[in-house]
């Protein structure tokens, strides 16, 4: 969904800049929620205050809630059908895709000088290297970026 949102918020109603949507999109990693639900509050709040971002957050959570609130009744009731396996079977390369397309072009707007590569290479050999948690690799690159 991320470059969905993002051609939304940014391209067609131009409610956010790209650096706005960068700073949505990290702050939602260390906040409670999706990004939709973290952008919808922060533009709702932008726009109409404390009621627009009520409604926007409301507007974002409702339809789908009811939406799987229907599904799930239907996939509770086939989910051991071969069709249904076969359409989850399916669907699991489609994921995984999108989820490496959101965070290519994240990184292609994220890592824009030489301190973001250094700051990214960095974190990124952390992760995969030790057993740190990311919330104290998050916290130690956020705190150094304050020096840098």
């Amino acid at each position: 969904m991320l470059p969905y949102i993002e051609t939304m918020i940014i391209e067609n109603h131009g409610w956010l800049t790209n650096s706005e949507f960068l700073d949505i999109l990290a702050i939602s990693q260390v906040t409670p929620g999706p990004i939709a639900i973290n952008a919808a509050t922060f533009i709702g709040f932008r726009y109409l205050g404390f009621w627009g971002a009520v409604s926007a957050t409301l507007g974002i959570v409702c339809g789908p809630f009811i939406f799987m609130s229907i599904v799930t009744r239907f996939i509770e009731k086939y989910k051991s059908s071969d069709i249904s396996e076969h359409i989850f079977t399916f669907l699991r390369p489609i994921t995984a895709a999108l989820i490496l397309s959101a965070a290519y072009s994240t990184l292609l707007k994220s890592v824009i000088d030489l301190k973001s590569f250094i700051i990214f290479s960095a974190s990124l050999m952390l992760l995969l290297f030790t057993k740190l948690h990311p919330i104290v690799i998050l916290m130690f690159f956020g705190f150094l970026g304050l020096f840098i």
